[in-house]
């Protein structure tokens, strides 16, 4: 099929997994600050739990429900305090993507980023990317009563740029933010950085699947919107 060349008419990435490689380091982060607790974890399973959903989601399922609302902000700012210092000034881009990012906006194409992280996160990895100017709209978790795998900072994203979901892309790494993209109505391509290709076709259901932005062009993401099937205008601010 002819791919549809005015689509997509935006782009949207998730930061961690997406952007920068830097599970391991959110890996690390969460194992010591379990093992401070006294919070017994089996370390093989801990990737899948903790890679992916918000900080609080993950926090009331190790210490329980009763975390009252201050202590969940305490919490999550000493947890990221501890990843920006693991992490460091120059945080390991994802292969391909500043190329990528590059060619969108050669192209006239609008793009944002809507991150599960907390806000103090996505502005210090953006910075240290040197990324932040390409993006029209920047949303964290903290914009959104409801974190991913509900939708609703993709439809909080498109309502920003004055797009409708349909004609969006996300590029995402974890089932959470697949599930997020897909239920929002918008083409998702997933990033094998986080889970491997084999678990994210077994578990996930994005429309591609990349091992990272190398080979990634916006002809591949043209691919995912045949002309015969969709020729979505912008929607109206």
């Amino acid at each position: 099929m002819t791919p549809n060349l005015s689509l997509p008419a935006a782009i949207i990435f998730d930061m961690d997994g997406v952007l920068v490689d830097s599970s391991p380091f959110h890996l690390r982060k969460w194992m010591n600050t379990l093992r401070a607790h006294g919070i017994a974890f089996q370390e093989e399973e801990l990737r899948r739990i903790v890679l992916g959903p918000a900080n609080d989601v993950i926090f009331r399922r190790f210490l329980g429900n009763d975390l009252t609302r201050e202590q969940l902000v305490e919490l999550s700012e000493d947890l990221d305090a501890n990843f920006r210092r693991e992490i460091g000034p120059h945080p390991p881009a994802i292969p391909g993507v500043r190329r990528f990012i590059e060619e969108c906006q050669a192209q006239g194409i609008a793009m944002a980023v809507a991150s599960a992280a907390i806000a103090s996160n996505v502005k210090f990895l953006l910075a240290a990317l040197e990324l932040r100017d390409y993006f029209r709209v920047v949303l964290a978790v903290d914009s959104t009563a409801r974190p991913k795998p509900h939708p609703d900072i993709y439809l909080m994203t498109a309502d920003k740029l004055g797009i409708i979901p349909a004609a969006c892309v996300v590029f995402e790494d974890s089932f959470v933010g697949i599930e997020a993209a897909r239920s929002a109505g918008m083409k998702c391509i997933a990033i094998a950085s986080t889970f491997s290709a084999e678990e994210l076709r077994r578990e996930a259901h994005a429309d591609l699947i990349v091992p990272n932005f190398e080979g990634v062009s916006l002809a591949t993401v043209r691919d995912l919107f045949p002309c015969e099937k969709m020729d979505i205008p912008q929607s109206h601010v």
